[in-house]
């Protein structure tokens, strides 16, 4: 099994790398093959230019580093986002990548009657993990849940991916030494069950 990890973080000493961490540990003994993204790195330009506005209308990508992209994905069963939530929402660099790499010819296409998205991947499931400093209860019921809504559902559901997970962890700035390293001990087995 091959799994893709898709990273947004600018900060290499930031909780979220210590996630990260975690995540390919987990994997690794599951023995799984591990593509890592690191969008902080990889001079990746998240911006929506006109000329990729009519690429998408062509289905066909002209962006080098999507297509670079594309190819990781298609060799890919898994597919993980690690990336902080700032200001209730997910970092430049993550939503660039959303805008720009889950796309009309490289994740999913359309059905004959045009409306209906069918996936173009052999992604078996899509997992998203998340920093925030936000209270969950707050983040769920005065902001509305937003990056379930919008990656999770409007994104991964719409096109057809079945199993969608979202691991959200709160209060992160604020969280002890211990409950920081349960949640990385967590995820870690999480990720060496995986089949």
């Amino acid at each position: 099994m091959k799994t893709l990890i898709v990273f947004n973080h600018p900060y290499e000493k930031s909780y979220c790398n210590s996630i990260l961490n975690s995540v390919t540990t987990g994997l690794k003994k599951a023995q799984h093959q591990i593509d890592l993204i690191y969008l902080d790195k990889e001079n990746f330009n998240p911006v929506m230019t006109a000329t990729d506005l009519q690429a998408f209308v062509k289905r066909k990508p002209v962006d080098a580093k999507v297509i670079e992209y594309k190819s990781r994905l298609e060799e890919a069963d898994h597919l993980v986002f690690i990336f902080p939530i700032w200001w209730e929402l997910m970092p430049a660099l993550t939503k660039g990548f959303i805008d720009k790499v889950i796309f009309p010819g490289v994740a999913y296409d359309y059905a004959d009657d045009g409306n209906k998205m069918i996936p173009l991947l052999n992604i078996k499931s899509v997992t998203v993990i998340t920093t925030m400093n936000t209270p969950s209860v707050l983040y769920r019921f005065i902001f509305g849940n937003a990056i379930r809504k919008a990656l999770l559902t409007g994104t991964f559901w719409k096109i057809g991916y079945k199993k969608r997970k979202w691991i959200n962890l709160s209060m992160v700035k604020s969280a002890s030494e211990e409950k920081r390293k349960k949640w990385l001990t967590n995820i870690e087995n999480r990720f060496a069950a995986i089949a």
